[in-house]
């Protein structure tokens, strides 16, 4: 039983308009559109996803107003690989391939779609191409022949420049499992550690409610398209 993620299920981005970003990364990035629908508990909100393979998908929401909401780059955006963006923002997303081949097959598909691409990039851990996508998206493709090795990547001088002890650093290498009972109760809310927006009363409201009860309340299993009786 795995206690870390094992990959990304899906990635979301906001878009300003949802058709715009289906027809990029559905004929630049070849990824087929598998589900849109009404985003679930969120009245006016559309929410589709693209397959990247059966474990993995790219979604895009789309709410009003968002195209009202202005695009800051240094802010809001980084604009590319080597530009700041507030904190807690994406700085830019890079996607996977398995081989070198297929990197250059994305990149040679990108161009002949009108879009940049610089590259390929030697990163030693990583070959790169670069672009950019709707609304200002940073955008990479990558491949790595090898997995990463700790041994020759993580940096001592690196790791000082970061405020990280000796000590911290096999700690984060190896993270500790944890082998307590489940489930475990739902902690005090505490100002000091990170949590989602809603209003307190409502916040409050869910982080007291039994994980069976939400689950129910809030659960939308149902495709939105209805199948034929067998």
């Amino acid at each position: 039983m795995s206690q870390h993620p094992t990959g990304v299920h899906h990635l979301a981005f906001m878009a300003a308009d949802i058709k715009t970003h289906i027809e990029f990364f559905t004929q630049v990035m070849g990824c087929p559109l598998v589900a849109i629908f009404d985003m679930h508990g969120v009245p006016g909100a559309l929410h589709a996803f693209l397959r990247m393979n059966d474990h993995s998908y790219f979604s895009i929401v789309q709410m009003e107003a968002v195209a009202d909401i202005p695009i800051e780059v240094g802010r809001t955006h980084a604009g590319s690989g080597g530009l700041p963006s507030a904190a807690g923002t994406l700085q830019h997303l890079a996607f996977g391939v398995d081989s070198e081949a297929d990197l250059l097959a994305m990149r040679d598909r990108i161009r002949s779609r009108g879009v940049n691409v610089i590259g390929p990039i030697d990163h030693g851990m990583c070959k790169s191409i670069y672009f950019a996508g709707p609304d200002r998206m940073t955008l990479e493709v990558a491949t790595s022949a090898v997995a990463v090795d700790p041994a020759v990547w993580i940096d001592p001088a690196v790791l000082a420049k970061a405020g990280i002890s000796a000590e911290e650093a096999q700690r984060y290498k190896a993270p500790a499992a944890y082998s307590g009972p489940s489930p475990v109760p739902q902690p005090a809310f505490d100002p000091a550690k990170p949590h989602m927006v809603y209003p307190q009363a409502v916040y409050e409201h869910l982080l007291a409610m039994p994980d069976d009860v939400l689950a129910k309340a809030a659960s939308y299993a149902t495709p939105p398209v209805p199948q034929p009786v067998a």
